[in-house]
This record gives C-alpha cells, sequence and structure tokens, in this order.
C-alpha cells in the first residue's frame, strides 16, 4: 500500500515538472516570436536627389496698377443703359451706349464707375473707368544694398491676401538708374501676370524678386539631420542599408534644401520618417 504511494507521489510530481517546464518552454517560444525574432525593416519614404532652381530673395510690399487706364465723363442724363460695372470687355466693345453717342473700349480690360457729387463739377456725372488687369504693375522701393543686383528681366513672385494659397509670376520691368536719399532705396518696377483678373488695382501685394539664380542638387528639408553646425543624410545603398552621410547645404526654397557637397544626382536618401532608421540599418524603401 505504502509503495503504491510512493509510486503515485512520483508520478504526480513528475508531471508537475514536466507541466512547469512546458510551460516556461512554451512561454519562452512565445516571447521569442514576439519580441526576439527577426522583425521585418520598417517601410521608410525615400527619394531620389535631383536639381532645381535656386535663388537669393529680396522681399518687399507694394500697392498693384492696371498696365493702363482710361477714365470717361459721363452726364447721368445722356446714358441709355445702365454702366455694367465689374465687366470684363475686350477692345472694340461698347461700354457705353449714350443719347449722342456710344463709348467704345480703346484696350481690353474692366469697366468700373466713379460717382461725383455736384459740387464737384456743377452737374450729377459719373466717371467711367477702364483698367487693363491682365497683368498689373507693381513699384518696389528696395534698399540700396541690393542695387548691384537688380535688372531688368529678374523673376518676381507675388502674394494676394484674397487668394492665399495662390501664387502670381511675373518679371522686373525696369530699375531707376539712382538712389532715393531720402529712403536709401533704389525703385524698380516689376509687371505680374493676373490673367483671371483677381487681382484689383489698389491691391497690396507681398513681392519676392529672385536673383542669383542656380540650378544645384536639392533634397526635402524633411531629410536632413543637424548635429551642432554640421549637417547629414540617411543614404541608401543598393541593398537598402541607411548610411548616414555628412553633407553642405545651402539655400532653402519652399521646403527644398540646396546641396553643395556630400550627394551625387539619382542617390537615394530618406525622405521622413528619420527617427525609424537606425545608422547601417536596412529598411524598405517606399518611393515618396
Amino acid at each position: 500500500m505504502k509503495k503504491s504511494k510512493i509510486t503515485i507521489g512520483i508520478i504526480i510530481f513528475f508531471i508537475v515538472v514536466a507541466a512547469v517546464i512546458g510551460g516556461r518552454t512554451g512561454m519562452q517560444i512565445y516571447f521569442k516570436k514576439k519580441f526576439g525574432g527577426k522583425q521585418k525593416p520598417p517601410g521608410i519614404l525615400v527619394v531620389s536627389v535631383s536639381k532645381k532652381n535656386f535663388s537669393q530673395e529680396i522681399n518687399s510690399f507694394c500697392t498693384s496698377l492696371p498696365t493702363q487706364t482710361k477714365s470717361f465723363k459721363i452726364t447721368k442724363s445722356e446714358l441709355l443703359e445702365p454702366i455694367n460695372s465689374g465687366l470684363k470687355v475686350k477692345k472694340g466693345d461698347v461700354i457705353a451706349k449714350l443719347a449722342s453717342k456710344n463709348i467704345v473700349a480703346p484696350f481690353s480690360g474692366k469697366i468700373g464707375t466713379r460717382g461725383i457729387s455736384s459740387t464737384t463739377l456743377g452737374i450729377n456725372s459719373t466717371i467711367l473707368t477702364l483698367d487693363q488687369i491682365d497683368r498689373v504693375l507693381c513699384d518696389l522701393q528696395i534698399p540700396e544694398v541690393y542695387a548691384g543686383v537688380l535688372k531688368k528681366g529678374l523673376k518676381v513672385s507675388a502674394k494676394f491676401s484674397a487668394y492665399k494659397d495662390k501664387e502670381y509670376f511675373g518679371v522686373v520691368q525696369s530699375v531707376t538708374s539712382r538712389i532715393e536719399s531720402s529712403v536709401r532705396a533704389i525703385l524698380i518696377r516689376t509687371i505680374i501676370k493676373n490673367e483671371n483678373g483677381e487681382i484689383l488695382p489698389g491691391s497690396l501685394l507681398e513681392v519676392t524678386v529672385n536673383y542669383n539664380a542656380d540650378e544645384s542638387l536639392s533634397i526635402p528639408d524633411t531629410s536632413i539631420m543637424l548635429e551642432g553646425n554640421k549637417a547629414y543624410v540617411y543614404k541608401v545603398s543598393a541593398d537598402n542599408i541607411a548610411n548616414k552621410t555628412e553633407i553642405s547645404i545651402g539655400l532653402r526654397s519652399k521646403g527644398n534644401l540646396q546641396v553643395l557637397d556630400g550627394l551625387e544626382e539619382g542617390d537615394i536618401i530618406v525622405a521622413e520618417g528619420l527617427k525609424k532608421v537606425r545608422p547601417r540599418g536596412k529598411i524598405k524603401p517606399i518611393n515618396r
């Protein structure tokens, strides 16, 4: 009887030991799969180094002007039909029908009116205006320090607060030959495309004049790592290894950085997600 109890006890003991060992082994396998197994390389956005135009910039503000304007004084009693203020017309279109004659547009533009009181002209009259605004003029005062780089033909861009997400483009039309001593500035005139007529005469524009334009290697500004006074990117090898590479950078323009040294055109670099990358680590490239 005692022997049977001893045998049963030994069997139970070995069963418990086997269960413990099996449980530990199972847990080890589980954690190894979950945390210690071979992980897949992270998917990382990459981009090819390419060339873009970079230039230095001068920023200023101006009030827009029509490229041409014409005014007609009209006695209200002569008008046969109301004037369509705000209407776009072409050269040769009738812009006002009067009892004695018709007024014809001498150029394409937009019609406007300005009322005049009887105390001004002695009679109730109106001024009919025609403004050519498919392009607008913008005069800028530029600090004299830039006199050596300003010239006719430089590219400009403009922003108008009424259309915040839109950019308008043009060129420097003329540069004056002298410095305005009272403000220590040189006056330039720019002409800016306005095909849809969105920029109205009198609009305040924020204008950027570009100079010293140059085509250079370009990378996204999200791809750079700054450490002290040094700049780095992750350059991706043919076998998808991310190598930390020191580069020299220049100008910044619209989310891009000019590369002066350290990369070549066609090199593949990490564009975003730098925190997911480790030096000499393997990645899964995803084209941007």
